[in-house]
């Protein structure tokens, strides 16, 4: 059975933004802050060492009961029961990663343009994430930015779980929430903050009051 997920605060790891800093510290701390949701991203790192570490935030995220995905690699999800996947334009079709997964795993999708935006929202994809919002050192490769207009266009057009991510902060979460965005994915905000948990627990606090006054509307 697919566990509930909650994206609205969705945390994407960095282990070169952290730094210094334990992953593991860093990843308990956002979730007492208020994170929902944890993506462990590694794109440089061997498989062994990838899986370890998953393994090792599976026992965390699952202390806390939220879920687990894992970015790009469907062979790390398999082997440590996570929650789901992401994958980008580059990686694995979707419908072959849900052919090898089931309908029990979380699977999203980072779209960059309308073209991908359009075919993606016309699948039985779990979320859309709408990448990225606004530019952002983290992602250097990407050329065009949607912005809360391009996120509006997308809101217009599906129901279905957005997710917004690039360049999102405490300054301007509330509009891009505004423009239609069901959850935030954060990865500076968060994996570069002193204070984790402080960090999270500021963007949450944003998040409720929104979705408060939302439906007091």
């Amino acid at each position: 059975m697919k566990k509930k997920f909650d994206l609205s605060l969705y945390l994407v790891t960095d282990r070169k933004i952290i730094g210094q800093k334990n992953i593991f510290d860093v990843i308990t701390a956002a979730i007492k802050g208020g994170v929902s949701a944890i993506q462990l991203r590694e794109k440089d790192c061997s498989t062994r060492e990838f899986i370890e570490l998953a393994r090792e935030v599976k026992k965390i995220v699952s202390k806390f009961e939220i879920p687990l995905i894992i970015n790009d690699r469907i062979d790390v999800a398999e082997v440590v029961q996570a929650d789901g996947v992401h994958i980008g334009q580059s990686d694995m079709l979707y419908s072959d990663a849900r052919t090898l997964l089931g309908y029990n795993s979380i699977i999203g999708i980072s779209v960059e343009n309308m073209s991908q935006a359009q075919e993606a929202i016309s699948s039985d994809v779990d979320y859309v994430s709408i990448s990225p919002v606004f530019l952002t050192p983290t992602k250097p490769e990407a050329q065009n930015f949607w912005g809360v207009d391009g996120l509006k266009e997308i809101r217009r057009l599906t129901d279905k779980y957005l997710v917004a991510i690039g360049g999102i902060n405490a300054t301007n979460v509330e509009r891009v929430l505004t423009a239609g965005a069901d959850g935030i994915a954060v990865v500076s905000a968060i994996c570069a903050s002193d204070d984790p948990e402080n960090a999270a627990r500021e963007l949450k606090t944003i998040i409720n009051k929104y979705k408060k006054a939302y439906e007091n509307y």
